[in-house]
């Protein structure tokens, strides 16, 4: 009889795209039944995910479909959130539990003192030190997504140009994302055509672009929904992205990239991730600033109010040039 798995990860985007190199290896290494819980905010990320039995979600409290989850018996609780909800989860399902290093206090020390203890370690790979004991090895695939089948994405491209850059608008908090003064430099050095992406947040911005910069700026923020964003990714030549969710679908799609970061830090152990697949990123960041980085996450505005971590950052031809 397959063991039932259950895989906790509540939210986000990227941080569920961050998780599927362990649903994949779990399912195939220990050939289980995998069950998968998150936010109904969230669900439609791995929806398409066919290593992944069950989906779980809720809307506002992991209680609302604690009962079911009691009786579904599970015989492993794999915790990739590991935060007070998910150990009241672990705690009530009283099963087998297997979680990992959220480094939350070296995280603190590199933010409010400036101390790095930072493992060289990506998040993926502590997650799989977290499984060790059920010995699930990391087969090196790299980040998984995956288009609902049969759907056709031709709607979302056919009104783009042939030969384009995804620009990634969007990100959690504003002090990750790339500002309109970075991106009008940007568009200078790339010859390309910019396809922006984001969501409803991010129309406004997009719209000023491609009124201050006709034909150079194509604006799809607000009308795509994730699966189709990722289509538009999927058919770009190269991608721009600050931090965020959009980013690692892209290295889940191995597309080329350049990731701009703000106020957050390539040292958290969230960029790019490709296992040992073929994957080409550039990092551009601006160094040896006091204040950064100045959170794990990021603020609404810059607690400085200065911004120097975007505002400071250099765009040139040559330093936007990859390997395509």
């Amino acid at each position: 009889m397959k063991r039932k798995i259950l895989i906790v990860r509540f939210s986000s985007i990227g941080d569920l795209i961050l998780i599927t190199p362990i649903i994949r290896c779990v399912k195939k290494q220990l050939n289980g039944e995998i069950h998968l819980i998150t936010k109904a905010a969230f669900k439609s990320v791995l929806i398409n995910n066919p290593y992944i039995d069950k989906h779980w979600s809720f809307e506002k409290s992991v209680f609302e479909c604690i009962d079911a989850l009691k009786d579904e018996n599970f015989d492993i609780v794999v915790d990739l959130q590991k935060n007070l909800r998910s150990l009241l989860l672990r705690t009530i399902l009283r099963k087998n539990s297997y979680s990992f290093d959220k480094i939350n206090f070296k995280k603190w020390l590199m933010c409010n003192l400036k101390l790095n203890f930072m493992p060289d370690k990506h998040l993926v790979d502590r997650y799989f030190d977290g499984v060790q004991r059920l010995k699930v090895i990391n087969d090196g695939m790299g980040l998984d997504y995956f288009f609902k089948p049969n759907q056709d994405y031709k709607h979302c491209i056919e009104k783009l140009p042939d030969h384009f850059v995804a620009g990634v608008l969007g990100a959690a908090h504003r002090t990750k994302q790339i500002p309109f003064e970075k991106w009008r430099e940007i568009i200078e050095a790339v010859e390309l055509p910019i396809v922006l992406i984001g969501g409803g947040a991010e129309i406004s911005l997009g719209q000023e672009l491609e009124k201050a910069f006709p034909g150079k700026f194509v604006n799809c923020a607000g009308q795509f929904s994730i699966d189709q964003s990722a289509a538009i990714l999927a058919n770009s030549r190269m991608v721009i992205t600050p931090d965020t969710g959009m980013m690692h679908i892209a290295a889940a799609l191995r597309k080329p990239m350049h990731v701009v970061w703000g106020n957050t830090i390539p040292g958290f152990g969230m960029y790019p991730y490709f296992g040992n697949q073929p994957g080409n990123y550039r990092s551009h960041e601006v160094m040896n600033l006091k204040c950064r980085p100045c959170s794990k996450l990021g603020f609404r505005t810059c607690p400085k109010n200065h911004f120097k971590c975007m505002m400071q950052q250099e765009f040139s031809k040559e330093l936007l040039e990859l390997e395509i």
